[in-house]
């Protein structure tokens, strides 16, 4: 019988994606038959799995972390933000409602079954489950229908581990924190605690571990340094993008307000010969780029709005006078057409919307949403790569009739006659070597880094030798249980 362990946060963002990603890495190098699993997520950073669903872009990783193919189960709740107030929510991989945060809050008890399903069947198929929580059980007023942490602990049955992040300060305020303010039958499902992201000698923080086992009765399962290759695998957090790289080839990308699968910028800023700058909302973008990447957005005609707002319409125009390139994915196609129809009102208010006027074609918004791996072929270069597209919306037009991404029944994209402005709707293009150097040679990169995916199977058994070295995974195996029916 499958056990499980539950990793949950003092907060949210202190490394519980990495970790459970090197705990599964581990544990998949000593034998065992690993399965990762978040039962709520909140991110506009997904990926397709291979049964058609949807699924959190850490949960993908940590299913590859396990040499497993993502899966919906592993993250049967998706909530993609499309507004400061409201989104949508895929349960086990399908897209069924666009909510309210309040309505969601009334809501959300009602989707624990289905997380208990696809708990239980992924526990067939593992030795361990490896649980992943969401933000922190300390927010005890969203306690009452919670799924996604103590709600989850409490209906599946199984231990917690808490980490705090001592590099934000106060990590014995966190974890004892917790302790005091979570009410005592939650309190008493948390079995052990760590702390993560020292800088220096961790040494240095015996005393303060030990204080926090004595005030908590707590198993201290290790101090975690800081791991220096974190860049080298995919962010889940929008907040987690940064500019990198200083090459000489200046790729600059606007961060849009719902900003979606941006790992597809991973592998660019990975390229020795190349600087990703992400520019925030109230800055011009460079005057000496030599890309302008439109990414993908959760809500295309609100973030066409922003993007106006912040003025960087005027900086893309003035950068292709210049004679810039600009590619657009997904969202980011969308708005380089000439309009963006929405006439049932799916992203908002119904109506016909101005696009950037960067390509001769325009979209038309509809309630089908295309969820699907696909494998492609570059035109001009002939080279081939594995991609995905997650959408709603066909874009059509003149701008068509050059489109470069050959899939098999159909072709994909649009470009300008001149071949500065492109766009398409498949994220993950440049995670392919070959296409990624054929692209990049337009602008003068030869050679560059070579195997992108290797690197990230490099970063995740040094992720994994990381864990083992510091986190006490021995004793996480004892603290794990059997999943009970």
């Amino acid at each position: 019988m499958a056990k499980a362990i539950m990793i949950q946060g003092a907060g949210s963002n202190v490394g519980k994606s990495m970790l459970v990603a090197g705990i599964a890495r581990a544990l998949t190098q000593r034998g065992y038959a690993v399965a990762p699993f978040k039962p709520q997520n909140m991110s506009n950073n997904a990926a397709v799995t291979t049964d058609g669903g949807e699924i959190g872009r850490a949960q993908a990783l940590q299913a590859r972390a396990c040499g497993r193919a993502p899966h919906t189960d592993m993250n049967p709740v998706l909530l993609k933000p499309e507004t400061d107030v409201g989104a949508q929510v895929v349960v086990q991989g399908k897209r069924v409602a666009t909510m309210k945060a309040r309505d969601y809050g009334k809501t959300k008890s009602t989707l624990m079954p289905a997380v208990l399903q696809s708990f239980h069947r992924l526990a067939d198929s593992a030795d361990i489950v490896v649980i992943e929580g969401a933000g922190s059980p300390a927010e005890i007023n969203l306690r009452a229908g919670d799924i996604a942490n103590m709600g989850f602990a409490e209906a599946a049955g199984v231990p917690v581990v808490l980490v705090g992040d001592i590099d934000r300060g106060g990590v014995i305020a966190q974890l004892v924190g917790t302790h005091t303010v979570l009410p005592e039958a939650d309190r008493a499902r948390i079995t052990a605690f760590a702390v993560n992201k020292f800088r220096g000698d961790v040494t240095l923080f015996d005393a303060g571990a030990r204080a926090i086992a004595e005030m908590t009765g707590w198993a201290d399962l290790g101090t975690i340094p800081w791991f220096d290759m974190a860049h080298r695998l995919p962010a889940e957090d929008v907040m987690d993008i940064a500019s990198r790289g200083s090459g000489h080839v200046k790729i600059v990308v606007p961060r849009l307000s719902r900003i979606a699968n941006f790992d597809d910028l991973d592998p660019l800023a990975a390229e020795p010969d190349v600087t990703v700058e992400i520019v925030e909302a109230g800055r011009p973008l460079p005057a000496d780029a030599d890309l302008v990447v439109l990414p993908g957005t959760k809500s295309t005609i609100g973030d066409l709005t922003y993007l106006r707002a912040q003025g960087w319409d005027i900086d893309i125009a003035a950068h292709v006078r210049r004679g810039g390139h600009v590619l657009g994915i997904c969202g980011g196609y969308q708005m380089l057409g000439q309009w963006i129809d929405d006439p049932e009102g799916i992203e908002g208010h119904a109506g016909r919307h101005a696009g950037l006027g960067l390509l001769d074609v325009e979209t038309v918004m509809s309630t089908e949403k295309r969820v699907t791996q696909v494998t492609a072929r570059d035109l001009a270069s002939g080279t081939q790569v594995n991609a995905y597209e997650i959408h709603i919306g066909r874009t059509t037009g003149p701008d068509c009739d050059r489109a470069w991404l050959d899939l098999g029944p159909h072709h994909d994209g649009a470009a300008r006659a001149d071949g500065r402005v492109m766009g398409c709707y498949l994220h993950g293009l440049f995670a392919a070597d070959a296409f990624r150097a054929a692209y990049l040679a337009r602008f003068g990169i030869t050679g560059g880094l070579g195997d992108f995916e290797g690197g990230v199977e490099t970063a995740l058994d040094a992720l994994a030798a990381h864990i083992e070295r510091h986190m006490d995974l021995d004793a996480l195996l004892t603290l794990a249980q059997e999943i009970e029916r």
